[in-house]
């Protein structure tokens, strides 16, 4: 059957990519067979999956974090591949719309209540507050544009022009990353920059180093590398040392494309066609760094200075949390592996299983012998675990925490996004609609074991999920599947506790009017 599906020039191409036919078949498979839909039992709230650390207990997980950190356990990983198209979509709209672009088109618009419009002016009212305002007005002046004079005379197709293309500042073909989020008095930052200070304040071990670590698009990985090295000197005259790594998403997590047959979908010039696996290919990249402690933060979501003090307490309190569950975690094991284990010792197990990391026996366990009992607890204990901060949710779209119910009837705790979910089942729709807090906006996860050796994390995702999408390409239609999620179906059986953190943490640049927003204004 494989023959008549794949010639030698097809099994050569993926088999450059570092892809087997076993799993490009799988793939194929799944296509057909679709991804099933997560049962969702209940969303997490406080007390039922998420945790509040009292503040009086800040002060004691910051000091058992700092314990750890100073003996270079801890580190930091970014996920930067992503492009800033997403972030300037609007501008892009109305740029590719339009020929010509100007107050009257715009106003005209906005009376009747048009949402975009509306943003569209917001945009031009705030422009000169966009950290990166100077170098746009530099971009135009070499180019003889006056930013300021096409401002009064409501003239906007080259400002935009000058924004999003290689005419300018080229900012919708860059890496977020590079994009200028923060001014301050004599110079702006990047998220690049901003990650890196960050790390400084809570990363540090007892030779003064704080290790970083970039995943990022291969094409761009030379220029990110140039522009770290640019100001890193800055950075480091406070005497701290940065050790900064990068690795780029690998070809062999990369899926193929199918037509909406689900037969091979092939190029003009009749070669497969491979697309990326999604933010959930990134686990390879979080295995293959070997880590200890590692934070997990994604590029985007970063603060200026007058911010970053107040996180970092709470950044401090959620490693300090997960060492001090880790330390209990690893006790337990070393009893279980020598079987030096008591009634009374296994019942406490259980309890810590149930109430602190929301491990819920299946039924009967508790009749079941000695041994199977002591199994099943060492076999749970001894998995990686990830302590995820959670925010309350003001309506900011995303992944949110339930309960979810497995098809052995077991029950975890899982991030799950709104494509993981039937949402034409109206009991579903209620239970996702019933969310009160947001995706994880900061995580940390112990990725070794009681001996201290690195857990393999591709041991521990759910293949199960994933998502299916419709792409149009060249005009042609095809389907793309999306690996199981970094946090979501990457960690699906990792233990995992929810706990929850202020708001104040939270403050993602998803479109250029967040960089308008207090948070991020100096």
């Amino acid at each position: 059957m494989c023959d008549l599906v794949f010639d030698k020039k097809d099994i050569k191409q993926f088999k450059s990519r570092g892809l087997t036919l076993q799993k490009v078949i799988s793939q194929i498979e799944t296509f057909k067979k679709g991804i099933p839909f997560i049962n969702l039992l209940r969303p997490c709230t406080i007390s039922d999956g998420i945790t509040v650390i009292e503040k009086s207990g800040l002060h004691r997980l910051v000091e058992i974090y700092s314990q750890a950190a100073l003996s270079g356990r801890v580190m930091k990983f970014t996920p930067a591949s992503g492009a800033s198209s997403r972030m300037f979509n609007l501008l892009l709209s109305f740029n590719n719309r339009y020929e010509k672009i100007d107050v009257r088109h715009i106003s005209a618009k906005a009376d009747k209540g048009d949402s975009d419009y509306i943003t569209f002016f917001q945009f031009i009212k705030g422009i000169k507050q966009l950290p990166f305002y100077e170098d746009l007005k530099s971009a135009m002046s070499k180019n003889s544009l006056d930013i300021e004079a096409l401002i009064s005379s409501g003239q906007y197709k080259e400002i935009l022009e000058n924004i999003l293309t290689s005419k300018g500042l080229n900012y919708a073909n860059i890496p977020k990353g590079l994009i200028k989020f923060h001014q301050y008095t004599d110079y702006s930052r990047t998220p690049f920059e901003e990650h890196l200070v960050v790390a400084a304040l809570y990363k540090l071990d007892k030779n003064g180093v704080t290790r970083v670590h970039f995943t990022v698009s291969p094409v761009h990985l030379d220029t990110i590398k140039e522009h770290i090295a640019k100001f890193l000197s800055r950075y480091e005259n406070s005497g701290v040392k940065y050790e900064t790594t990068f690795s780029t998403q690998k070809s062999s997590t990369d899926t193929i494309a199918v037509d909406l047959e689900n037969k091979p979908f092939r190029d003009r010039e009749g070669r497969l066609v491979f697309r990326p696996g999604g933010h959930g290919a990134l686990l390879e990249n979080l295995n293959d760094i070997k880590g200890d402690i590692i934070f997990i933060k994604n590029i985007d979501n970063v603060v200026p200075d007058q911010i970053k003090q107040d996180i970092k307490i709470y950044t401090k309190a959620i490693g300090g949390y997960l060492i001090n569950l880790q330390n209990e975690i690893f006790g337990y094991l070393e009893r279980l592996s020598r079987r030096d284990v008591d009634e009374q010792l296994l019942k406490k197990m259980s309890e810590f299983a149930r109430y602190q990391l929301s491990i819920i026996p299946p039924e009967g366990l508790v009749q079941s012998s000695k041994d199977e009992r002591v199994n099943f607890l060492f076999s749970r204990f001894n998995r990686p675990l990830r302590v995820c901060g959670m925010v309350k949710n003001d309506g900011e779209q995303g992944g949110a925490p339930f309960w979810v119910k497995h098809e052995d009837n077991t029950l975890s705790l899982q991030i799950v996004e709104s494509s993981q979910v039937n949402l034409e089942s109206d009991e579903q729709r209620a239970i996702w609609e019933s969310a009160t807090h947001f995706n994880p906006v900061d995580l940390v996860c112990g990725v070794r074991d009681y001996l201290g050796r690195t857990f393999n994390l591709l041991d521990f995702t759910d293949p199960n999920t994933g998502f299916i999408s419709i792409r149009s390409t060249n005009g042609r239609e095809l389907k793309a599947l999306e690996m199981p999620g970094l946090w979501n179906g990457g960690m699906a059986k990792w233990n995992t506790v929810f706990v929850e953190v202020p708001k104040i943490v939270f403050n993602p640049v998803k479109t250029m009017m967040d960089l308008l927003r207090e948070q991020h204004q100096p």
